[in-house]
């Protein structure tokens, strides 16, 4: 690794590092004093020359530089990211115990949550499953590692690159990532699953949606529910468990929908079930044409809005689907809704929701408001790391 360089941000442009946010974009710099691998270390000075941070930089991304301290004490070397890792675990072990009880599949490292820009991590019972998404950290991977399999005491291991990374700063690891069974069996509030550590989405399984399953199951009781963009089935485990009276499952993934069976299974449940492989609008469309109708619908779809040149475009994608979904519902009926996408704020939500009523002509009220489980904390400064939303609506 080459020596420190030195950023020089243009005027103005030190406000959001004065106000504790994490990231440095390539159009807020001046200058930068020397050529650059990703990894260099990198101390983040404003235009009149005054220490503001120090940070990893990646010179040919349009991140540039991901800022890890505002100590100028404080150098980046292993030290530094063990004691961030052994924080983190810290806080999730206050919430959670040290995977005892009825949850052992939790978010040990969340990113900038943490101050760990670029790095995820989740535990799935004896299984640590890491996602690297910035190129300038790879070089301290090792650390990282050494440091989680000390903290924890588990030395089951995966690693992988966030496939977004992939393409925007060309992230590799070197040597092999780890040894990745089939599957690892994980608790989740007495329900049992199986993740895909390997070929599942995000890192196997969406952690994010744990509170949020067990609050739509609280209305599933003695109704008929239809699971869009289903997955490998956890929502309707929960729904099954809470009284549900028939199930039925979309996702355009046949292997997701085969585990989602086996889930049933697994957790003994005895709801009518069908399972349905196909392109969701597709789908709620025939169903709007044939007059079926829904006591509890639930909307998770993937990300529809991954930069703001498609806020619009995402938004119509979100109307779309929901619009689809109201016209399903029986009178009285529950919708629960969910956007991953950070950029759309809660307010875009419930104005799309908004629209959606209108269209189809339906009363919408909103009685929850729902985002991320504790493990997935949303760090003040950093808006972007509250990506999660979703509302409950009673429709009449």
């Amino acid at each position: 690794m080459s020596n420190n360089i030195s950023v020089k941000l243009k005027p103005g442009r030190e406000k959001p590092v004065l106000h504790g946010h994490p990231w440095i974009f390539a159009g807020a710099i001046a200058e930068e004093d020397g050529p650059a691998e990703p990894g260099t270390i990198a101390e983040v000075l404003s235009a009149s020359g005054e220490w503001l941070a120090r940070g990893l930089i990646h010179p040919s991304a349009a991140l540039r530089v991901r800022i890890y301290t505002r100590d100028p004490s404080e150098p980046l070397d292993d030290s530094f990211f063990a004691s961030r890792v052994h924080a983190a675990i810290s806080f999730r072990e206050g919430l959670f115990g040290n995977a005892t009880g009825d949850t052992d599949a939790y978010r040990l490292i969340f990113s900038e949550a943490d101050g760990l820009s670029g790095l995820i991590v989740d535990r799935y019972a004896d299984f640590l499953s890491v996602q690297v998404g910035a190129c300038a950290l790879v070089p301290y991977l090792d650390g990282i590692l050494r440091a989680l399999k000390e903290r924890t005491g588990l030395d089951r291991v995966w690693v992988r690159p966030e496939p977004d990374a992939v393409t925007r700063e060309g992230v590799q690891l070197p040597g092999p990532a780890g040894d990745v069974p089939a599957a690892v069996r994980i608790r989740e509030r007495g329900k049992l699953f199986d993740v895909d550590v390997g070929g599942g989405q995000k890192t196997g399984y969406f952690l994010d949606q744990r509170e949020n399953r067990c609050r739509v199951a609280s209305y599933a009781r003695g109704r008929r529910v239809l699971s869009a963009y289903c997955y490998t089935g956890s929502f309707e485990v929960h729904a099954a468990s809470a009284g549900a009276v028939e199930i039925l499952g979309i996702d355009r993934s046949e292997p997701a929908l085969e585990r989602a069976r086996r889930h049933h299974e697994l957790n003994g449940t005895s709801v009518p079930l069908d399972y349905r492989q196909g392109d969701v609008a597709a789908v709620l469309r025939r169903f709007r044409d044939e007059g079926r109708t829904f006591d509890l619908i639930i909307l998770d779809p993937p990300r529809f809005v991954a930069s703001r040149v498609q806020m619009e475009k995402g938004l119509r994608g979100y109307k779309d689907v929901n619009l689809l979904a109201l016209k399903l519902l029986s009178p009285g009926g529950v919708l629960a809704t969910f956007s991953c996408s950070g950029l759309v704020s809660m307010e875009h939500f419930k104005r799309m929701i908004g629209w959606s009523s209108v269209d189809a002509g339906r009363t919408v009220r909103i009685v929850e408001q729902l985002g991320q489980p504790p493990d997935h904390p949303v760090l003040s400064t950093f808006p972007e790391s509250e990506y999660l939303k979703g509302l409950i609506c009673v429709v009449a």
